[in-house]
């Protein structure tokens, strides 16, 4: 079972894990041995919180493909262990994020002096470029 908070767990029999074979540089190992992970989690028929669902269905991951199946790829490490244990770490971490409520900006208001500096150097900045304009005049 995968802890994610003290109330909401995902048991193993919903994570679906298969090892292949890692990409990148990795000498004579690379070609013989499945190192990497693939972690497959559907969202939709996963024992998550409602709520949870549908903040995971709305975020914009790539990993998450359109019927809601979360594809986690693992092959930082060199070992099949130290993978399984980084994709885990990957999905709780994501599955976390959804859980934090961000607090509703409150828009604040520009005081009165800032207006007033701001009208102000935008009078002073055309009046400069008005001085920039042609001469006129007898020579």
């Amino acid at each position: 079972m995968l802890r994610i908070t003290g109330n909401i767990v995902i048991p193993d029999s919903e994570l679906e894990l298969g090892a292949i074979r890692s990409q990148g540089a990795g000498g004579q190992n690379v070609n013989k041995v499945a190192s990497a992970i693939h972690l497959r989690f559907n969202i939709p028929s996963s024992s998550l919180p409602e709520a949870v669902k549908q903040q995971l269905m709305q975020l914009n991951d790539r990993r998450i493909s359109g019927d809601g199946v979360l594809v986690i790829k693992a092959q930082r490490f060199r070992t099949q262990e130290k993978n399984r244990a980084d994709a885990l770490s990957r999905l709780q971490s994501l599955v976390r994020s959804v859980l934090v409520t961000r607090r509703k900006r409150v828009p604040t208001r520009a005081t009165a002096a800032s207006r007033a500096r701001r009208l102000d150097s935008k009078t002073r900045r055309g009046q400069h470029k008005r001085l920039r304009g042609k001469v006129t005049g007898e020579e």
